[in-house]
């Protein structure tokens, strides 16, 4: 690769030919594709769809990730997306809600509820200019640091094979998941240029050879998946309830803020520069625009890819076509459901291995954000008290017990909702003063 093309890597409107394109596009679709799948299938089974069901939910949430993604690159009327090198995916952060809203309302009151709570979020990035003073830097930061740290077990768990797996924790999976942590590691490390860039796909190439030598991959669901399929609207239906409305509410807005923190962990990461009120505002309404859309479809709601984020922020490239490229792959792979089938068969172990590094990015650049301003004993305040209650109370598994259980769905399945409800409410109280900074 000549200076000249590497260097259109780094620039968001350069042009870029397809083979620079798809070796970055596609660290981001191997990146992405698990944690685009996985919560669809989990919602399936609590509704207890049938498998023809179940890969439509997998079609969808491929093709909403994709139109999600494009319309982020290039916003609608110059107003709705934030115009910023972000991936969209169907969130986890809404899984233990949409389980619980599934499993007691039904599959239609998931996505009557996502409708509803769509619209709010388009509100929201109407009005980010007078609430984004509720989430300065400090703010920020924590919440970003608590996504990091959010991720941590996620990448543990896939590198010892995937929670509930047969083989979990196993001498194999761990093995694997080394293997392309160490491939990655010394890419990104001790290359340069391409291959640098590419640590991530190395690393996931390796780690997937090494998989088919020792017979960890399947197969059969390629062998099953039909070649083409087209989704239709409204297949699963639109039911409206106020308690599933009112608690994705709740998950809409702090995701809102969760956003913030991925628009400015992107710029700040690999652009040197806070995000805009316009990146901001453009960036949430286009994920409650696509979401809104999506609930149409029987999409699960799409957010921010924290991964990917991490992938953007350690490699620095922001071209939009590297983006563009990943997106055509998801589309190819939901209205080609061989396709996703083939992306699908990846070990989790090898996610894992490759992803652990991208999650510690995004943490450190949540501590530098917060590093950033003075570590007065207000501001180590403000971080350190909502950490505490936010990672404490996850941790502390039956510490909400005693609450409705629509509590411990809200408050006690995540990291991030506590956090941020806590950082901003402390941040409010305590008063700005001219204090000394701890050494």
């Amino acid at each position: 690769m000549s200076e000249k093309e590497e260097k259109a890597l780094f620039s968001y409107d350069a042009k870029l030919s397809i083979k620079e394109a798809v070796p970055m596009g596609l660290q981001h679709v191997v990146a992405a594709v698990v944690g685009i799948v996985t919560p669809g299938i989990m919602i399936a089974k609590v509704c207890n769809l049938d498998s023809g069901d179940t890969t439509i939910m997998i079609q969808t949430s491929l093709i909403f990730s994709a139109i999600a993604t494009l319309i982020q690159l290039f916003p609608i009327f110059g107003k709705v997306g934030s115009r910023l090198p972000v991936m969209m995916g169907a969130s986890f952060a809404y899984v233990p809600i949409l389980m619980a809203i599934g499993g007691d309302f039904g599959i239609a009151a998931i996505f009557g509820s996502q409708l509803v709570g769509s619209i709010l979020v388009i509100l929201v990035g109407l009005s980010i200019k007078k609430i984004r003073i509720l989430f300065p830097p400090l703010v920020t930061g924590t919440v970003i640091l608590s996504i990091g740290l959010s991720l941590f077990p996620v990448a543990i768990k896939y590198m010892a094979g995937g929670a509930g797996s047969a083989d979990f924790g196993s001498a194999q999976n761990w093995l694997v998941a080394l293997l392309t942590f160490a491939v990655v590691f010394y890419f990104n490390y001790f290359s340069k240029g391409f291959l640098k860039l590419s640590s991530i796909l190395n690393g996931m190439i390796i780690g997937y050879i090494v998989s088919l030598v020792l017979g960890m991959v399947d197969f059969g669901p390629v062998q099953e998946a039909s070649v083409f399929q087209v989704i239709t609207p409204l297949y699963f239906g639109l039911d409206f309830q106020l308690v599933p409305i009112l608690t994705l509410v709740v998950m809409f807005i702090v995701d809102a803020v969760q956003a913030i923190g991925q628009f400015t962990a992107t710029t700040v990461g690999a652009m040197d520069r806070e995000s805009t009120d316009q990146e901001l505002s453009g960036g949430i309404m286009g994920s409650g625009f696509s979401n809104f859309v999506g609930s149409f479809f029987g999409s699960v709601p799409v957010a921010t890819f924290g991964q990917n984020v991490g992938l953007v922020t350690v490699t620095r490239v922001i071209n939009k076509y590297v983006m563009v490229f990943a997106s055509v792959i998801l589309l190819v792979a939901g209205f080609v459901p061989k396709v996703a089938s083939i992306l699908t068969t990846i070990p989790y172990a090898v996610i894992g291995g490759a992803t652990i590094s991208v999650f510690a990015s995004i943490s450190m650049t949540g501590i530098r954000m917060i590093s950033s301003q003075e570590l007065t004993p207000r501001n180590t305040g403000v971080v350190g008290i909502a950490l505490a209650f936010g990672i404490g109370v996850t941790l502390s598994v039956g510490s909400l017990s005693g609450f409705p259980p629509w509590v411990t769905t809200i408050f006690g399945n995540s990291e991030v909702i506590l956090t941020t409800i806590v950082a901003v409410i402390l941040n409010v109280l305590l008063k700005e003063k001219k204090e000394v900074a701890l050494e």
